[in-house]
């Protein structure tokens, strides 16, 4: 792109632009600190935008792109947008892009295909193969600046004209550290606050035409091996060349999703060029092929979106529509179409799908629940209650005991820390007697609690009623009871399982040295009272049985990497292991075989205590690491990934992380995760998500300011 030169300069209105809009073709936002992109007003013209090196950027909002009809050409280049979902169904409101870019091959300077990667015969073998996935080069630093970029103003082509009735085609607003001068708006977070740095005057690119093309995905797997069978060896070498000619820089997270080249160009087929590379036929068809291994468009393999009227209607009929019919067993169709369970899927896909940003809010606000002294409550451990939708208990860093009403934000019941409880890494409720559950700290104590005798309000006051002592444990992480309430587990960092009698009060028996290594999760199954897994950092996950004398395990499972979880699915039919660091895999409960390896991607920390619980029943699992701010949902089933959620404080921007997570039982797609944040404060969130519900329906809220993540293990 060429520039104009300067000939006049007048000053502009922030907030008239971000409000009335603008005539120009080209908006230039390069390296400025803007969090929202909040322009909404008339951009009909505007064709090319560039928010390079914008790295306060870290997602996109629904409507963040909804005044562009025009645009064709956006360039993302080193901000932290990392979200495919909601960036694809961002970019969805953009009907004219041809060309995007999340990182740029180092000799092109705007977002059209490179001229220079790919040879002749590169190009016809790329073409004929597809771009798989891009191996991505190492950071450089960003490029350097002009000295004119510093200017403050307004630049009209013309030079006669200085209101908005008439704009320049184009306007440029960078921001610039040169030494001591420094043009600076980092406390600012929208885009009407970095709209003061207005710069100098560039022409458009021709416009390229829009590409719509549907081909099926089976038609598309015939091609390429009917391709492959051809034995066009000298087009796979020439192809594995001209990738490695290719020169990645200033890549946003996002390029580091695997596969997320493919995501994109499945989910915005209208694309003609991305990150300076041509997509071609090819490159559609293997994209669709590797989308549909890897990823679910909508959740139990729903292929199409309709409406919940439409799914109504079809139930008042009695049929389910031919979008299901792939979806069970030619045999048992019939069946299916009957029962409920299968509106219900349809029913959940639907609002789904209609979700593209979930609903987050607060388990109520924690930091309203101030002990005495001010201090306020640190959670550290939860659990939902197993026959009451409404209760949720909840462990904190210091000892206490706290039942809620997660609906409505109540107390239920309260327990102060008695002096001898420390952080609560175990909770578990009784299912025969809901209003009891046990509470285990990190320093051995080992509780049993009844609601019943709880105050219903924060309070420093202690109530001995209902409470009923065991012989310690120490150190402990986790506790688990049986399926007749009668017997429990406490492991802990160390090699032994101990078993309690709840009825008499007392440890029966003390396991030694079932593992290698530390024991930091074991759990029984949901309907034996006498089987019950365990798993250990030695890297084994072991079943065992009462009944056994367990001197010998049932059998024993290994991971690559230490364990850190271990739970039965609710039918007892599958183990979910968690090891460090994403490695998620689900055995067979029967035999311990692998049944399916989630293959999440690691990101090679030692320290990444990965955990994983079930979803809607058995039919999905999520998946948080407390290095990383993300939850991921995936198919139980086919392990395809079918969401991902960040967790992100909306305020300061800084990522928060998953210490904990749990799946509603009572609600499809509702799930709640224990939020923290590594600055050193002491405050933890518990934080509620609505898959089905998007976030743009609900007020907002500001997750975790002074949030930090405390000890690593527990479940």
């Amino acid at each position: 792109m060429k520039c104009h030169p300067i000939l006049k300069c007048y000053h502009v209105s922030p907030r008239d632009i971000c409000q009335h809009g603008l005539s120009c073709e080209i908006l230039n936002l390069r390296s400025t600190h803007i969090q929202k992109l909040n322009l909404v007003g008339n951009f009909t013209r505007l064709h090319t935008l560039n928010l390079d090196f914008c790295t306060s950027i870290t997602s996109l909002h629904s409507d963040c792109f909804s005044c562009m009809p025009n645009l064709m050409r956006l360039s993302m280049c080193e901000t932290r947008v990392v979200d495919l979902w909601t960036t694809t169904a961002a970019l969805l409101k953009l009907p004219s892009l041809v060309e995007l870019r999340f990182q740029n091959c180092l000799c092109c300077k705007d977002t059209g295909p490179c001229p220079a990667s790919f040879g002749k015969k590169g190009n016809t073998a790329c073409e004929k193969l597809g771009l798989a996935q891009l191996n991505m080069g190492s950071l450089i630093e960003p490029l350097p600046f002009n000295a004119e970029d510093t200017l403050i103003q307004v630049s009209h082509a013309d030079g006669l004209h200085s209101n908005l009735l008439s704009p320049p085609s184009a306007l440029m607003i960078n921001e610039v550290h040169t030494g001591s001068n420094e043009v600076s708006v980092a406390s600012e977070t929208d885009i009407s606050s970095c709209l003061q740095n207005i710069g100098l005057l560039e022409l458009s690119s021709n416009v390229l035409p829009n590409l719509n093309e549907k081909v099926k995905l089976q038609n598309e797997i015939e091609d390429i091996h009917e391709y492959i069978a051809s034995g066009c060896t000298w087009d796979l070498k020439n192809s594995t060349t001209a990738l490695k000619n290719y020169s990645s820089h200033h890549p946003s997270p996002i390029c580091f999703e695997k596969h997320y080249r493919e995501y994109i160009i499945v989910s915005l087929p209208h694309l003609k060029v991305l990150d300076n590379l041509p997509i071609g036929q090819m490159d559609k068809k293997m994209a669709r092929i590797i989308f549909s291994k890897y990823y679910e468009y909508l959740p139990y393999n729903q292929q199409h979106k309709e409406s919940v009227a439409s799914i109504l209607q079809k139930r008042e009929i009695g049929t389910c529509g031919a979008c299901y019919q792939n979806f069970c067993k030619p045999k048992e169709k019939y069946l299916y179409q009957k029962s409920q369970y299968v509106f219900q899927r349809a029913l959940t896909a639907a609002k789904f799908g209609s979700a593209a940003w979930p609903h987050l809010h607060p388990l109520y606000n924690l930091s309203n629940l101030n002990k005495e002294g001010s201090e306020q409550l640190r959670p550290r451990q939860f659990e939902y209650h197993p026959s009451d939708p409404s209760l949720m208990v909840f462990g904190t860093l210091d000892g206490e005991v706290v039942v809620m009403n997660h609906e409505n934000g109540k107390i239920v019941g309260f327990i102060p820390s008695t002096g001898t409880m420390n952080s609560v890494l175990g909770l578990c409720w009784l299912k025969m007697y809901p209003s009891k559950l046990i509470a285990g700290s990190d320093n051995g104590s080992l509780k049993l609690f009844d609601i019943k005798y709880m105050l219903p309000k924060v309070a420093d006051v202690n109530c001995s009623s209902g409470v009923v002592s065991f012989d310690d444990f120490e150190p402990l992480t986790s506790v688990h009871v049986n399926s007749t309430d009668d017997q429990f587990l406490a492991s802990g960092y160390s090699k032994d399982v101990a078993l309690y009698d709840i009825n008499s009060r007392r440890r029966i028996q003390l396991f030694t040295n079932m593992h290698r290594e530390p024991i930091n999760v074991a759990k029984f199954s949901h309907h034996s009272p006498f089987i019950f897994a365990t798993s250990s950092f030695d890297r084994d996950v072991k079943l065992w049985d009462l009944r056994q004398k367990p001197e010998q395990p049932c059998y024993t499972a290994s991971s690559s990497r230490g364990n850190v979880m271990v739970c039965f699915s609710p039918d007892d039919q599958y183990l979910l292991v968690s090891a460090v660091d994403n490695e998620v895999k689900q055995l067979l409960t029967v035999d311990g075989r692998l049944h399916m390896n989630f293959e999440i991607t690691s990101t090679g920390s030692a320290h990444n205590y990965t955990r994983s619980y079930y979803l809607n029943g058995r039919d999905h699992i999520i998946s948080g690491s407390c290095d990383e701010n993300v939850v991921r949902v995936c198919c139980a089933q086919t392990g395809r990934r079918v969401k991902d959620i960040y967790l992100e404080d909306s305020d300061s921007g800084n990522s928060l992380f998953v210490q904990s997570l749990r799946g509603d039982p009572f609600r499809l797609f509702h799930m709640s995760v224990l939020a923290a944040s590594k600055r050193p404060s002491s405050k933890c969130e518990i934080i509620k998500v609505n898959l089905l519900s998007s976030s743009h329906s609900a007020k907002g809220y500001s997750y975790g300011q002074n949030i930090r993540t405390s000890f690593g293990l527990g479940g």
